[in-house]
């Protein structure tokens, strides 16, 4: 199956894409409580709507597609050795994986407020060195009996619904300035997501699993047409349950979030390529640039760079005396 939300006039609809056709779904469900009931009840939701010849249905050439969910949380890992390399040659100078990225699979929080969709243009902030990101993502379901806590992988793993395709958008000179504050990256990530063209059911791509639980999914990127990178998704370095179990872990996973497996390796960024020719190679994007990006058994996610949005200036920090007691 495949789930979508989409815009027919000034109307949001949210419902299933069957074949050239979207068709709402009944009873004026979303795609949030879809989510919530699990894949079991979707399925028997599905067969309702491609049986009601009063159903709605539209074609899709005639409605505008929407970022598929509205996440309450989005979590991005970096579980591509090959990428890691890469960006860390640019970042130190240097090829390096840190010994700790082989002992868990780190990931960050990212901003659930930005999340854009497809054909929708990204308003970066004012950058020199914009880039994407290609990943595939996992959408969480909910399981009956299950709080999505501490879930071991098996459990884990059927708390995937489905999967879509995410696009990082990523200042990279931000990013650098804030990460040596040893936080992680923010302002450089935080202005904008995209995700799309639909959530695909995690049945669908059941074929596509190799014998140790990895999705053999090539993915792509081209840049006005010409192709930058390309990688199996199944060179990750954990398989998308065990991320999910690692997200649970003292913590929750709930209907709607997503999970970023990280940028392929093999130029799923520029950053990555910029490392490893020691140079701007290919350029940073610049605005009307087309970024699209394609997943086996996913489809096509494009969307073009917008004009820069200038920010009110801020000044530094001020240096204090460290006083104890109040003048």
């Amino acid at each position: 199956m495949r789930i979508a939300r989409w815009l027919d006039g000034t109307q949001v609809r949210e419902g299933f894409v069957e074949g050239p056709d979207v068709i709402p779904f009944p009873d004026g469900r979303s795609v949030a409580s879809v989510l919530a009931e699990g894949l079991d009840a979707a399925h028997t939701l599905h067969a309702r709507a491609v049986g009601d010849p009063g159903a709605g249905r539209r074609p899709l050439g005639e409605v505008r597609l929407l970022a598929p969910v509205t996440p309450p949380s989005v979590r991005d890992f970096v579980s591509f050795e090959e990428h890691v390399e890469g960006v860390s040659a640019g970042v130190e100078g240097k090829s390096h994986v840190a010994a700790e990225w082989y002992e868990a699979p780190t990931f960050y929080f990212t901003n659930p407020h930005t999340i854009l969709g497809p054909d929708e243009p990204v308003r970066p902030p004012v950058t020199e060195r914009l880039d994407f990101e290609l990943e595939l993502a996992a959408v969480i379901g909910g399981v009956p009996g299950s709080d999505g806590a501490n879930l071991d992988p098996l459990q884990a793993a059927s708390h995937i619904f489905g999967y879509t395709i995410m696009n990082d958008w990523s200042a990279r000179d931000l990013q650098a300035r804030e990460m040596k504050v040893r936080l992680g990256p923010c302002k450089g990530k935080d202005f904008g997501t995209t995700l799309g063209p639909w959530i695909v059911t995690a049945d669908e791509l059941a074929p596509y699993l190799d014998d140790e639980g990895f999705l053999a999914l090539r993915a792509e990127v081209r840049v006005n047409g010409e192709i930058i990178g390309e990688d199996l998704v199944s060179n990750m370095g954990w398989p998308f349950p065990e991320l999910v179990a690692y997200a649970s872990r003292n913590a929750r996973v709930v209907p709607g979030d997503v999970l970023g497996s990280g940028t392929v390796g093999n130029g799923g960024c520029l950053g990555e390529l910029w490392g490893r020719n020691g140079r701007l190679s290919p350029p940073p994007l610049a605005e009307g640039d087309e970024v699209s990006m394609t997943i086996d058994g996913i489809g096509d996610l494009t969307a073009r760079v917008g004009a820069a949005v200038s920010a009110p200036e801020l000044p530094p920090a001020r240096r204090r005396p460290r006083s104890r007691v109040r003048d």
